[in-house]
């Protein structure tokens, strides 16, 4: 049992330092999660404004991140961008940046899509008692726009966590640079560690995605309900 791939796990503060990568993992797509929301409520609420010019720039904005892929954005921003720009951000920092404003990008667009579904006749009901524009958002668009927007906003933060998996590409000490690590360092001791190491990484984004997920499709579920209801 000495030399079992499992024992690698307990070998000094491996254990512990998975735990420290696991936290750094969550707390960016936490900070990205919290920051890239409330930046996509903004844009989403901008984007149902009838001003062209400005609807074309958001929409290039969303397009920008979703074409481009998450790992080639992480590379302008950590190797081109403090180059170019003069500027030097820790590692862990830039890849926040990254995550919130392509949570940001995402989010504008269920916002958008949210806000378009409610019915015109709440609409034109707010209108009608004299509401202002802003009004009509803060009353009667945003609350009724909520239902619609949480399932997909709890899908959006699962994408976010389990994308923090090539946040070792630009050295963050996340938990998958540190399972790497791990492995490496104790490869000849125990030659089965990868699977035991790996399987708990496993383990660690299956306990944090599965629960968000089971919770954005019962949400889903209740809301289909209580329309066909």
């Amino acid at each position: 049992m000495a030399h079992s791939g499992i024992s690698v796990l307990f070998e000094g503060t491996n254990f512990m330092r998975l735990l420290g990568g696991l936290w750094v993992t969550v707390k960016i797509a936490a900070v990205a999660l919290i920051a890239g929301i409330i930046l996509g409520i903004s844009l989403g609420v901008l984007r149902t404004f009838k001003n062209r010019p400005l609807r074309i720039v958001l929409r290039l904005y969303l397009e920008f991140f979703r074409v481009v892929p998450t790992v080639v954005l992480l590379f302008l921003f950590y190797y081109i961008l403090p180059k170019q720009m003069n500027f030097n951000l820790p590692a862990d920092q830039l890849a926040t940046l990254v995550f919130a404003l392509w949570v940001g990008a995402e989010m504008s667009d269920i916002v958008r899509g949210a806000l378009i579904s409610v019915s015109k006749h709440q609409i034109e009901s707010g209108k009608a008692i004299g509401l202002s524009r802003f009004q009509l958002y803060w009353y009667v668009l945003i609350p009724q726009s909520i239902n619609l927007e949480i399932p997909a906003t709890i899908n959006l933060a699962t994408r976010v966590i389990k994308t923090t998996s090539i946040l070792l590409l630009i050295s963050v000490m996340d938990v998958i640079n540190i399972g790497q690590q791990i492995i490496e360092a104790n490869n000849h001791t125990y030659p089965t560690g990868v699977f035991w190491v790996y399987g708990l990484i496993f383990l660690f984004y299956f306990l944090i995605d599965y629960p968000l997920s089971w919770w954005a499709k019962r949400l889903e579920k209740k809301r289909l309900e209580r329309e066909n209801g």
